[in-house]
Formats: structure tokens, sequence, C-alpha cells
């Protein structure tokens, strides 16, 4: 079943953050978790798992934090809801077998074509588009203003 948990919630803004926030070095979690106000002990293991599945890079030291793995416009909300899902281990009510007949035959596939169609939008909904989105709001980007300079 496709749920918004917080976790799934703060890995699409962490990826997002980072995107949109990205100057020339990685970005600190710690700005991650201040700007989306996410709490670090959640943000750390998701961000690992972002790591592990290569939707996000690594870099470990005092000038370290976390980049994009791939193009913003190569990454999908859909692969990162996958992730998480895999990390929660939530099963899905509407694939068990077992169950009431109008359940089983009527109910549960309208539910199961829902989430495909749902999940078809997340696969086309890339990083780029959100930080569009972010940037079409308003939202100051913090790379933006450091490198922004007058000589």
């Amino acid at each position: 079943m496709l749920r918004l948990s917080k976790k799934l919630l703060f890995a699409i803004e962490a990826v997002v953050d980072i995107a949109y926030h990205a100057g020339a070095g990685p970005v600190r979690s710690t700005d991650i978790s201040r700007r989306q106000g996410i709490p670090r002990r959640y943000l750390e293991q998701v961000l690992q798992q972002l790591v592990h599945h290569d939707i996000l890079s690594g870099q470990r030291g005092p000038k370290g934090g976390y980049r994009l793995a791939r193009e913003r416009r190569r990454i999908s909300v859909g692969e990162i809801i996958r992730i998480v899902r895999q990390l929660e281990g939530t099963s899905d009510p509407a694939a068990d077998p077992e169950g009431s007949e109008l359940g089983v035959k009527v109910l549960r596939p309208i539910w199961i074509d829902m989430q495909r169609q749902m999940m078809e939008r997340f696969d086309n909904l890339t990083i780029e588009e959100l930080c569009e989105r972010a940037r079409e709001q308003g939202i100051t980007s913090e790379a933006r203003q450091i490198t922004d300079f007058t000589i």
C-alpha cells in the first residue's frame, strides 16, 4: 500500500534539499536537518539507504556531506518511494490473497490499479521538476546565496 510515512517524506525532502541547495561542495546533513526540520537520527538512516541505492553519494570528513549520484533529471520520486518502502519493510494488504470474495475480486483490484497509476506518475516526476517548483515558489537556494558576490 502506498502511504505517506514520515520516513518517506523525509527522504524525498532530503533529496530535493540536496539538489536545490547544492553548491560546489557536498551538502551537510546538519544543514538539511536545519532547513527541513528533520531529526538527524531519521535523516542519517535515510541518507545512508539512498547512498546504498545510488541516489546519493556520500563524502566523509570535515568537508563531507551528500551529493546527488546522478543528474536531478535522472532521479524520479518513484525510485525514492520504492527504496523507502523496502527500508520500512511494510507489506501491502492489497496483495494479500486472503480475504472476502468482495475484497479480493472487486475492491483490491481497484486499489492495486490506483496504486499502479500513482507510481507511474511518481516515476515520471523528477527531482529536477521538484527543484523547479521550489524556485517558482520563491524558495531561496542557500547555494545561490553563497555564490552570489560582488567584485
